[in-house]
């Protein structure tokens, strides 16, 4: 037997749940999930159910006859007017007769004839559909004396009696698809989010306004609202490199090299065209001349630019299955949460996600049974004059994620697991609340990530011990910064970047 999800549409009448239920025990379905709460919406109940193919379509057309089930999202147009009613018996109800017979409901209605305009109703209604709402608009105007107060196509002005559709229509605009009936099973894995944190004591309409919000600031810091900062680090005689914080998601680095580039980390896909536009501004060809790429691990922000290069993408081999699966907590203790599979996917349909292609994917093999630290060293690699050591880490950020280490200069490249949280912005920051809040932590084992911090953290001091020199630490996110004394701290200037701006001066930090 297969498990099905579905939406359905249940009128507000006692018995209306069960009628449904019936229906779906009547066809041998098992119900794996339900989930329905009238403060969220009075109408709309998620289901998904275990059955045969057969018995299923049986109860997808049961339902169906009975419109119950929910197959499109109906676009919905609210108005708002004031209109001067003949003071006489019979005058609402007429005007009345003309709303329901366009299909309007009224969400609300205001009339006194004792009070300050005791000629005027102003009424609000929602209309299914845009063309249908414009024509009832022109026959009032024909007829009435009106005012429009608002008129409104978006769904914006809606209230939470249709919160779903609402929600469902701000969904569209933010992951651009038209298809009612991948929005639909979209929106159930959505709801299951809810109700998974729901059950850990959330409040629902909190879920839903961080699911927003995330895909809204992936959206209003593209084109001209993108922005980065930007650091240029001389690492020797023969590398430059380029550390890029986007708005949103891990940072890029590019390593300028004589033979060309190579670039560790791609950042999101939907930030792909800015950051080409970016490279341009600092003069650097690296659509023509980037080698190869160098893939941290496997969340979106980090690799999910990767396709829209025809070059080599070296990875870790949980890194592509975690690619494959759409899963970022891919080989974890969390593997089989609901919660990190669906922000997997949510992430990827905002940021657009584009990962290295199959054909340029090269894995890592373990070349020997060397550590560092607690740190399996998989494998070396050179990009310059400049010689690194391939760390795994012990998954607990990502199965797979691995850390670069230069023990000659001290140069630590640590992805997610060590970075300068004080470096981040606010906007930064407040954005990457929205994945700890989604998934309960960005991190799949929180043990291990603790401990893999502290071990990197040894690294830098060791490094410092036995050189006299700080160790520099380039996370995932934030500045480049020097390990000194117990903290991280920004090193060198930082230049803000906008394609309005271009490159401004830089500010010194010490």
């Amino acid at each position: 037997m297969k498990r099905y999800a579905f939406v359905t549409t249940i009128p507000i009448r006692t018995g209306a749940l069960q009628r449904g239920v019936a229906i779906i025990t009547r066809h041998n379905g098992n119900i794996n999930r339900v989930h329905f709460d009238r403060s969220i919406d009075p109408h709309t109940v998620f289901f998904e159910v275990t059955a045969k193919p057969e018995e299923y379509e049986q109860i997808r057309q049961e339902l169906t006859d009975i419109g119950y089930l929910q197959t499109s999202l109906e676009t919905f147009a609210s108005l708002k007017i004031h209109i001067h009613l003949p003071h006489e018996s019979g005058a609402l109800n007429e005007f009345l007769i003309m709303t329901t017979g366009a299909g309007a409901q009224v969400t609300s209605i205001t009339f006194d004839d004792a009070g300050i305009h005791p000629d005027r109703v102003t009424i609000a209604m929602s209309v299914r559909e845009i063309g249908p709402a414009e024509q009832l608009l022109d026959a009032l105007k024909s007829r009435y004396p009106i005012e429009v107060l608002e008129f409104d196509n978006t769904g914006e002005t809606l209230d939470d009696t249709v919160f779903y559709l609402r929600f469902a229509q701000k969904m569209r605009t933010l992951i651009e698809s038209d298809d009612d009936d991948f929005l639909l099973r979209f929106l159930g894995d959505i709801n299951h989010t809810a109700q998974d944190l729901t059950a850990r004591g959330e409040d629902p309409k909190t879920v839903f306004r961080n699911v927003l919000e995330a895909g809204e600031y992936i959206a209003t810091t593209c084109g001209d609202g993108f922005y980065a900062d930007v650091q240029i680090v001389h690492l020797s005689e023969e590398v430059t490199l380029y550390a890029i914080q986007l708005p949103g998601g891990g940072n890029i680095y590019l390593f300028r090299t004589l033979d060309g580039f190579e670039m560790l980390d791609t950042g999101y896909a939907v930030y792909h065209q800015d950051v080409m536009q970016l490279f341009a501004a600092y003069a650097l060809p690296v659509a023509e001349q980037l080698t190869r790429i160098i893939t941290s691990h496997g969340d979106a922000d980090h690799c999910g630019a990767g396709g829209f290069f025809d070059v080599p993408a070296i990875m870790h081999p949980a890194t592509r299955e975690i690619i494959r699966t759409g899963n970022r907590a891919w080989g974890s203790r969390n593997e089989g949460l609901v919660l990190e599979e669906i922000y997997t996917t949510m992430i990827a349909l905002y940021s657009r996600w584009n990962p290295p292609a199959e054909d340029n994917i090269r894995l890592i093999c373990p070349e020997t049974d060397e550590k560092r630290s607690i740190f399996p060293v998989v494998c070396r690699l050179t990009i310059g004059d400049l010689g690194f050591e391939v760390l795994e880490t012990p998954g607990g950020h990502q199965v797979g994620e691995l850390v670069l280490y230069c023990p000659e200069k001290g140069y630590l490249f640590t992805a997610d697991s060590l970075m300068n949280f004080a470096s981040l912005t606010e906007e930064r920051r407040r954005y990457n609340s929205y994945a700890d809040y989604l998934v309960t932590s960005v991190n799949v084992d929180s043990d291990l990530a603790r401990a893999e911090r502290r071990a990197l953290i040894g690294l830098a001091q060791e490094f410092t011990e036995e050189t006299g020199r700080p160790c520099t630490v380039f996370g995932g996110h934030g500045a480049v910064s020097e390990y000194r004394d117990g903290a991280l701290t920004i090193v060198g200037a930082v230049e803000h970047y906008t394609h309005a701006g271009g490159r401004e001066l830089p500010e010194k930090n010490t």
